[in-house]
């Protein structure tokens, strides 16, 4: 059950529908008797059953993308491409001008409103962000094109707010570190390098991060669709920090995740500025040789790994009513 309001049945397209949070959203928008439409690349038969009308194109395939809008009276924009390495234009394709194709949709069939999945990622500086919030500027040469690219298409769709003729109404949830139950990428991830003994504790290991429920990250969705309707406190137009509001000291939460799932805790350092001398190293034999999959190391993934990243939520429970439901404990309980 969603902490959020009760809003009337209405026309949604999720984009990246067969995502972890486009597929949640997409049951819950189901349950309240909404008219589900979803985007994404390969066929899915089992969410067709579920009574969701598929339409299948990539993101970067501009003229189905914004078809995809027509007749529709909320987008929830959750597709991306994602990952800490690959082409910058790749990235630029999807991202970017993916989500300009989703914005010209909504304008041209006069879409009520768009909510966008965005990333903390978009302000990265390689610095300690602790309890920042939304007044914090995007960064500026960020070294992965993932965060970079969101970073642009984020700015795109809040410029799109209330844009003549005005009908429609934008706003952005920046999720940090969304895991739960079916997560695919976040948990398995940890688990698979930590079983190949491939995780190191990088700096200090006392550094704190926020994680986000994917049943809190749906709820954030619908109450931020929610509050676009409203006069007092509305979000058109603005960004917002989403988490579970309960920053933990990162290597201890992996280690006790590790200790749940019978794999051996990690012990071994590695400093920053080692894994940055290696990230970089890495980062250039991979592009010289043109190597595929990702360097085990880059630049951003060990500020990620070693620096604080949690965020002042409070104005996501002024202006959207969010307040998270379901807590770190109660999360772990189910994994």
């Amino acid at each position: 059950m969603s902490n959020g309001p009760k809003l009337p049945p209405r026309r949604v397209l999720i984009t990246g529908v067969s995502g972890f949070v486009g597929l949640k959203l997409a049951k819950r928008l189901l349950e309240q008797g909404c008219e589900v439409r979803g985007l994404c690349r390969g066929e899915r038969p089992d969410i067709e059953q579920l009574g969701v009308e598929m339409v299948y194109a990539d993101l970067a395939d501009a003229a189905t993308t914004r078809a995809a809008c027509q007749g529709r009276d909320t987008v929830f924009h959750v597709a991306a491409k994602v990952g800490i390495w690959g082409r910058p234009a790749e990235f630029r394709q999807a991202n970017v001008e993916g989500t300009q194709a989703v914005v010209n949709g909504c304008r041209d069939f006069e879409v009520k409103k768009l909510v966008y999945t965005s990333t903390p990622s978009v302000v990265f500086n390689g610095r300690n962000l602790a309890g920042a919030d939304e007044s914090l500027p995007y960064g500026v040469n960020i070294p992965c094109p993932y965060p970079a690219t969101k970073a642009i298409a984020e700015k795109a769709v809040l410029e799109a707010h209330d844009l003549p003729p005005g009908h429609l109404k934008t706003v952005a949830l920046r999720p940090h570190l969304i895991w739960g139950e079916g997560d695919p990428n976040l948990v398995p991830r940890v688990l698979e390098r930590a079983r190949a003994g491939r995780l190191r504790i990088v700096g200090d290991g006392k550094n704190r991060v926020d994680l986000t429920h994917v049943e809190n990250v749906v709820d954030a969705h619908i109450l931020a669709e929610a509050a676009l309707d409203r006069s007092e406190n509305n979000p058109g137009g603005k960004a917002y920090f989403i988490s579970n509001d309960e920053p933990v000291l990162l290597w201890s939460w992996i280690n006790e995740l590790l200790e749940r799932k019978s794999v051996s805790k990690i012990q071994r350092h590695i400093s920053l500025d080692r894994a940055r001398r290696i990230g970089t190293v890495l980062e250039s034999v991979w592009s010289l040789l043109r190597l595929r999959g990702e360097p085990p190391m880059t630049r951003f993934v060990a500020s990620e790994l070693a620096k604080d990243h949690w965020f002042d939520i409070s104005a996501a429970k002024r202006d959207l009513g969010y307040r998270p439901r379901i807590s770190m404990a109660e999360g772990m309980l189910s994994l």
